[in-house]
């Protein structure tokens, strides 16, 4: 027997942890990672720049040191591997595994196959030679677009040959698992028209709805998101029928069709990608804007938010559908992406301070895999939301900016978490002046969480205990962004981090009583264990005097403020563990 135990023992520490994946742990389902919940701290480098040794050798410590990024996002284009078909090359590949392992990174691959940003031009040059062989979408003037057709089995077959070939060699190469995630392909749809106008595809519109389609509907149909759902209810429901008779005449269902096509295709390439390597696969969405008139002016069949039910139905081999945001109601957009069990990770969004709370609020409050800035490398990012507004010079204290202070006390937090993702004990907040408050039911109290100082009329007005001079030299008040991460830890206790917002306690049952706090702390998690940096009380936690007042609404007039930004004299206290009890 203990013969039999040895030999288990050593057989397990011959072999590495099987590839990372998606696995339900409680109310969360998390990434596990070598057999751990992994959260990922991400960025994405620009398209090209993967193709730049001398750069990537460069930036990988940056991002690793300063950043504190534990996991990049890394372009491998289609054209680059095989750049002849049949003739396969991997050294921007094993460039980038050995730089991550050097650097003690992880990385998720971006596949820039058929498509990128809806377009085909990172197709290899003999791919998009071939017009007989690899056909392109037509739009409505009869004109081909640089768009590989999804109709086409020769397209589909190339690209996943190609893809199978990449993640095949990663199984080969990458002993330590630096790969834990691939993106297939790239923002996919059609630009330019509401669907395809090729000849195959118009033969295909006009065929009924692939029978398969339509199982998944009716076995779905009490389930399926409420804008999808009425577009299939307004038409009444059919369980069979050409495209148009299912779903009614229209751009929708241009756009319904066109989701279909380009879900199959993109299934097809994870799948064959699997088989080699099964690590989690995603699709990235390009967003449709308020500006857009409809589908074309955004990839019609892209993986947005309302067309969900067709990935589903169409591509079950993608683990996660993820959205590029690029638009200020992150709040909102997570939330739709969030939906019917869809495990949230943001692959790319803003790096600047809206980055830090938007990271905070999507691992917070929808239990997010991990989150991504685009452009990371280009550090210049990481202090304005738009990367057009960014400047040329990269700024000169990287690991102050927001966004890598957030990513340092996300790794502090980390841990702690993923386990209250598990439990369902963990709770976001994101707050702006237009939503500068909310409150969250979290431990059997409510936490009323506001901006800090939002609501004052001048720096005079801010609260007890705070250095007017330093708040005078800022360019910007701190009150244009908040965010927090809560966790109930125990009977009447609280671990919380964040930055620009205050915090009070409410009794979540009706009645006469306060909430106060009995003790609280400022501190840092060192090898997973609690320090105490400050023990704080007196005006580091009075909010307001006027105590008849605040008594009048059942408040004990303290509360906890969570700060992080450096320029600010209680930066310190970005984590803080707080106990309260309830008075009469």
């Amino acid at each position: 027997m203990k013969t039999l135990l040895m030999c288990a023992l050593l057989t397990a520490a011959a072999y590495p942890q099987a590839p990372s994946h998606l696995e339900k742990r409680g109310q969360a389902t998390q990434l596990i990672v070598d057999g751990k919940p992994f959260l990922a701290l991400s960025g994405e480098l620009a398209n090209t720049a993967p193709s730049n040794l001398d750069y990537m050798r460069h930036i990988f410590p940056i991002l690793a040191k300063q950043v504190h990024l534990n996991t990049v996002l890394t372009a491998v284009a289609w054209g680059w591997i095989e750049p002849r078909e049949g003739q396969y090359d991997f050294h921007l590949v094993d460039a980038a595994i050995e730089l991550a392992n050097k650097n003690d990174l992880r990385l998720a691959w971006l596949w820039f196959g058929s498509w990128k940003n809806g377009e085909s031009n990172f197709a290899p040059g003999w791919v998009k030679a071939d017009y007989d062989r690899f056909p392109r979408a037509q739009i409505q003037n009869g004109k081909n677009v640089e768009i590989l057709s999804t109709l086409s089995d020769s397209n589909l077959q190339a690209d996943a040959r190609a893809f199978a070939a990449l993640m095949r060699h990663v199984r080969e190469v990458d002993k330590n698992h630096r790969v834990i995630m691939a993106q297939v392909e790239n923002e996919v749809g059609l630009l330019g028209d509401s669907r395809d106008r090729s000849p195959a595809a118009n033969d295909a519109f006009a065929k009924p709805v692939p029978r398969e389609f339509m199982d998944y509907l009716q076995k779905h149909k009490d389930t399926l998101l409420p804008e999808f759902r009425k577009i299939w209810e307004a038409a009444g429901f059919k369980s069979s029928g050409t495209w148009e008779e299912v779903f009614g005449k229209g751009v929708q269902t241009d756009e319904i069709f066109m989701g279909w096509n380009y879900a199959r295709y993109v299934g097809k390439v994870a799948e064959a990608g699997k088989r080699e390597y099964n690590v989690p696969m995603f699709a990235n969405a390009w967003l449709n804007a308020p500006a857009d008139k409809g589908p074309g002016d955004y990839p019609s069949g892209g993986p947005q938010a309302h067309m969900h039910d067709i990935w589903r139905a169409g591509a079950p081999q993608l683990d996660m559908l993820g959205p590029d945001i690029y638009a200020t109601n992150f709040a909102e957009l997570a939330a739709r992406y969030s939906r019917s069990g869809n495990p949230l990770f943001i692959p790319e969004c803003a790096g600047d301070i809206h980055g830090a709370a938007n990271a905070f609020y999507a691992i917070g409050q929808h239990n997010a895999v991990g989150y991504s800035m685009m452009g990371v490398g280009e550090l210049q990012r990481m202090t304005t939301f738009r990367a057009g507004d960014a400047g040329s010079t990269a700024p000169p204290d990287v690991e102050n900016l927001p966004l890598p202070q957030a990513y340092a006390t996300l790794t502090q937090l980390g841990p702690l978490v993923l386990e209250h993702q598990a439990k369902g004990t963990i709770a976001g907040a994101w707050l702006n002046k237009d939503s500068p408050d909310t409150q969250i039911k979290l431990g059997g109290y409510i936490l009323n969480v506001s901006l800090w100082g939002w609501n004052r009329r001048s720096v005079s007005d801010v609260p007890i205990g705070f250095n007017t001079n330093t708040l005078k030299g800022l360019d910007v008040l701190p009150d244009t962004m908040g965010y927090g991460i809560f966790m109930a830890t125990g009977p009447d206790e609280f671990l919380m981090a964040g930055d620009n917002v205050q915090v009070t306690f409410s009794l979540e049952t009706p009645g006469p009583g306060f909430v106060g706090l009995a003790e609280q702390e400022a501190g840092r998690f060192e090898n997973g264990k609690w320090v105490v940096t400050r023990y704080l009380g007196g005006d580091d936690s009075t909010l307001r005097r006027d105590l008849a007042n605040a008594v009048a609404l059942n408040q004990s007039g303290f509360g906890v403020r969570l700060f992080s930004q450096p320029h600010l004299s209680f930066a310190e206290r970005a984590i803080q563990r707080v106990r309260v009890y309830r008075g009469k």
